[in-house]
């Protein structure tokens, strides 16, 4: 099976230029045959949103080439310590500085001077840093068979067919951004390659021009469009939104599937980790509304099981535990140096997913909180995720927080917050958990920091306190 489906096309807004049917099979083609006569070893790609990004992909995995897609903003010393770890056969879409040691320059790419490297798994196709643009990440290693279920599964319960038209509004190395790319090429859809962003006028503009028919976003999307009162009537081809990356407060799901239905469009809501390829989940648009809250039933191929704290696993409604997914998108496991890139798979198809919930009678499932994003006030264990929720449904005016651990207390950031907003914030927090309020320090600021992904940057914000 191949990622490009029969008439799939891409569109480059800035360029004007478009590639389809055979034009784009031999483009793939093309761009695959050269990155084959590279050294062996992995591939790193600098994902800009841009033709040239979206080709270098495509022809690596056409190719049987492993590709790892990197932020092309990631920080200059994280990079080098990938590079060094990793030894990639070489770095596309090279920063415009010296390369390291053992590499050349060869047209905008750095290539390493030496035939010799490990040659990764033949079943290995994508790999994905597990964090920002800070630290010391891990590659997710994922097989070719995972990325094309779970873009054939995606396809199926969005109805995705050839008349689809989607555009770029999120990052091409972020896995849920990639996802969409995927879900559409596999079914011969077309993809709109626009750089600005859901916030950037010209994006907006190339929905109308190239009468996009749906949009994804991440919660903090919701949150801007819902402050810039958006309304999609004025898109009258835009008919389906999707929104995963996290959870999205109930109140704006309610806010957004009214307005779209309102259209006689639809809205779905999806739960997934870049470790599943990337998504698990999707809330049927039809059930939406009466199952807010939910991140959905496992998609096609996949299931659920809750896994108690004595390591037993249940499907019963109601019973809270660690969420283990299985299905054919998981990962083969992590890399953490080449060496790592010829491992096989390690996970045989199962995931514990590290977020805590539960399942309702109708299988849907309900995440509660993580089991790391855990903190401690005056000794008492608390749910992070938990404060955050309850501070933007106190009705104190706060939409936006990140609440991180700091010795035994909790600090909360509050976007655009102002000292009585937060004294209110902290007041709600203390009432709710029954413990004193100098347990959380609520903080003002004027935006809460987001990675590429559009999530918090929770690391950064660890590092202020």
């Amino acid at each position: 099976m191949t990622l490009l489906g029969v008439g799939a096309r891409l569109i480059e807004v800035t360029s004007g230029k478009t590639l389809a049917g055979e034009e784009l099979d031999t483009e793939v083609t093309r761009v695959g045959a050269a990155l084959s006569l590279l050294p062996p070893g992995a591939l790193f790609a600098r994902m800009s949103v841009d033709l040239e990004s979206v080709l270098n992909y495509l022809g690596a995995f056409e190719a049987g080439r492993a590709i790892a897609l990197i932020d092309p903003a990631l920080d200059a010393d994280v990079l080098a310590g990938l590079i060094e770890r990793f030894r990639p056969a070489a770095v596309l879409s090279a920063p415009d500085a010296p390369a390291p040691d053992g590499y050349g320059v060869f047209d905008s790419h750095w290539v390493r001077k030496s035939a010799e490297g490990v040659e990764p798994h033949p079943h290995l196709a994508v790999l994905l840093p597990t964090s920002g643009s800070t630290g010391n990440p891990k590659l997710v290693r994922l097989s070719r068979g995972a990325v094309l279920a779970n873009a054939d599964a995606i396809a199926e319960v969005l109805g995705i067919d050839r008349h689809e038209i989607a555009p770029t509004s999120l990052p091409l190395h972020y896995s849920y951004g990639l996802s969409v790319v995927n879900s559409h090429l596999v079914r011969g859809a077309t993809v709109v390659i626009e750089p600005s962003g859901v916030l950037g006028r010209g994006f907006w503009d190339a929905v109308n021009e190239h009468k996009v028919t749906s949009l994804a976003g991440v919660p903090y999307h919701y949150e801007m469009l819902r402050r810039l009162k958006f309304d999609p009537a004025k898109y009258p081809t835009l008919r389906t939104l999707t929104q995963a990356g996290g959870k999205l407060r109930d109140d704006l799901v309610a806010q957004f599937n009214d307005k779209i239905r309102e259209v006689g469009g639809q809205m779905f809501v999806m739960y997934g980790q870049t470790e599943a390829a990337p998504r698990m989940t999707t809330v049927p648009a039809e059930r939406l509304a009466e199952k807010l809250g939910s991140a959905g039933p496992a998609l096609p191929g996949g299931s659920f099981a809750i896994r108690r704290e004595d390591g037993s696993e249940t499907t019963h409604p109601k019973i809270v535990g660690e969420v283990v997914y299985r299905g054919p998108n998981v990962m083969m496991g992590y890399a953490d140096d080449e060496a790592g890139l010829a491992a096989g798979d390690e996970w045989g198809g199962v995931l514990p997913t590290g977020d805590l919930g539960y399942l309702d009678e109708d299988g849907f499932l309900y995440i509660t909180g993580r089991l790391k994003r855990i903190g401690k006030v005056f000794g008492n264990r608390v749910s992070l995720d938990d404060l955050e929720h309850a501070v933007r449904s106190a009705s104190v005016g706060i939409d936006v927080v990140a609440a991180v651990p700091a010795g035994d207390k909790v600090v909360l950031f509050a976007e655009g917050a102002d000292k009585d907003m937060c004294k209110d914030a902290a007041k709600a927090l203390s009432e709710r958990l029954h413990l004193h309020t100098s347990g959380f320090d609520v903080r003002a600021c004027d935006t809460v920091p987001l990675l590429a992904s559009g999530k918090i940057d929770y690391r950064s914000l660890e590092a202020q306190v």
